[in-house]
């Protein structure tokens, strides 16, 4: 069973070396505090290794998914994603559904027309827990896991 990785910018622009900004360009990562979320893929996490002194990731579950779906995902013109244009443009009926094919069967955001494949987020209540460590450091960057449900959710 695969899994999908949220992955959240935690730093800004400033001095960053260009192959890492490039491959935030290819993640879709331009801003802090933007969301996306990934299939777990070989290349994919070569990229996160990459980039992990910027940015945040983790397995993300699907009631995290679904709340996020729910209050940041967009359409075009800055539209919420409803159950209504979802049922006109995809073959999901919810938003459940939708969160449980990007978990499980390397659906992405960018496979739905219209669909902006970054989730806007607003920085965590509380705080990162700084963001020049890694998670496992005591900071907020690289991996952690099951814990970015309980940073998206404090985003959201």
């Amino acid at each position: 069973m695969s899994m999908a990785y949220a992955v959240v910018r935690v730093r800004g622009q400033a001095d960053v070396n260009k192959d890492i900004r490039h491959t935030m360009g290819l993640l879709g990562l331009t801003r802090v505090n933007h969301c996306v979320v990934l299939p777990e893929t070989p290349s994919i996490k070569g990229m996160l290794q990459m980039v992990k002194d910027y940015c945040t990731w983790g397995e993300i579950d699907e009631e995290t998914l679904v709340a996020m779906i729910k209050t940041r995902g967009k359409i075009a013109g800055d539209n919420d994603i409803t159950e209504d244009y979802l049922k006109e443009r995809t073959g999901f009926g919810s938003v459940e559904e939708l969160a449980r094919a990007m978990i499980g069967e390397d659906y992405r955001m960018r496979d739905m027309e219209d669909a902006k494949p970054v989730f806007r987020l607003h920085p965590p209540i509380k705080g990162y827990e700084g963001n020049k460590r890694s998670f496992r450091n005591g900071g907020s960057l690289g991996y952690r896991g099951g814990g970015i449900n309980d940073l998206i959710n404090r985003m959201l």
